[in-house]
């Protein structure tokens, strides 16, 4: 899908689905539950192993998964010199919904996420946004100011792009029968999982213990799905929004992205939001796919320490 979310990260909120319950209710959460308007986040707050940096993290993962995705990429890795907080976005993992379908805005959910942050008494963080959460940190950037000092966009989604999502994401999204939709279709997806997640790392393939890891299973929940699916089909129309806004963010941002990514095109997304950020930074990583920060750690790291200098 070279119009934003494609065929992999799409079809892999589908056909999570067909696992099977698999124990993914089962999943304990390890973090903490911090109260916002609506309900509750998820947060992991992981303190510095060693001397403390004095600069704090903050991560935000993408569509069809949770925070465990980029905690145990790169999270435990920089929580060798940093605090690195970690959110369960809005209906993901162990996180509330928090509201109706109005919480599929990327802008809604950094309310949340502000909210949450000023409880926890975090000030200005680096924030790290994946793919989906490419429109979430710059939102940050652009409606919380006081909780950014720097951002480093991961493949990140920030732009209007041709067509739309995926039918079954539709479907879902759909009120009163999404959720119903959500459960029946399991079956029938249970046959392509393997492809749709192999088709979010490509062209590397995903580490064999990636499910286990992530806690990926926590996709199985219908609700999960549903939540998941509203983010999908509603993103296009906010970026539509959202891009004429990027030329006002001052904080200095690194945009990662790579020459094999299929599911973000780099050329509609990545490249004109380095052209929008005065002082930007653009990395083009050769040979990569959607994931570098599975795929490319150690470069990705080395950028995260550059903003957190710069940050500071």
């Amino acid at each position: 899908m070279r119009f934003g979310f494609g065929a992999g990260l799409a079809v892999l909120a589908a056909l999570s689905l067909a696992l099977g319950p698999g124990g993914a209710e089962a999943v304990e959460p390890e973090g903490q539950f911090v109260s916002v308007t609506g309900g509750r986040l998820h947060v992991v707050v992981l303190e510095s192993r060693g001397k403390p940096s004095g600069s704090t993290l903050l991560l935000l993962h993408g569509a069809s998964g949770n925070l465990k995705d980029l905690q145990e990429s790169i999270g435990e890795r920089l929580a060798a010199r940093h605090r690195v907080i970690l959110v369960d976005r809005p209906g993901h993992g162990h996180s509330d919904r928090l509201g109706g379908r109005e919480m599929s805005s990327p802008a809604r959910q950094a309310d949340a996420i502000s909210e949450a942050l000023e409880r926890l008494k975090v000030g200005r963080a680096v924030v790290v946004g994946h793919s989906w959460s490419g429109a979430l940190a710059t939102n940050l950037a652009l409606d919380h100011p006081s909780h950014v000092s720097g951002l480093v966009l991961i493949s990140p989604g920030s732009h209007p792009y041709p067509g739309g999502a995926a039918w079954y994401n539709e479907i879902a999204a759909t009120p009163l029968i999404g959720r119903a939709f959500a459960s029946l279709i399991r079956p029938v997806a249970e046959k392509r999982f393997d492809d749709g997640l192999k088709s979010v790392f490509a062209p590397k393939p995903p580490p064999p213990d990636y499910v286990a890891r992530t806690d990926a299973k926590l996709l199985l929940r219908p609700e999960e799905f549903v939540a998941n699916a509203e983010d999908l089909v509603d993103f296009k129309r906010f970026v539509a929004a959202q891009y004429r806004r990027y030329d006002a963010i001052r904080v200095p941002t690194v945009i990662i992205t790579a020459d094999k990514d299929e599911i973000v095109s780099p050329e509609i997304h990545s490249r004109p939001l380095h052209r929008q950020i005065k002082g930007s930074k653009l990395v083009v990583l050769e040979g990569v796919g959607h994931t570098p920060h599975w795929n490319a750690t150690d470069r990705v790291i080395r950028e995260i320490e550059g903003v957190v200098a710069k940050a500071r």
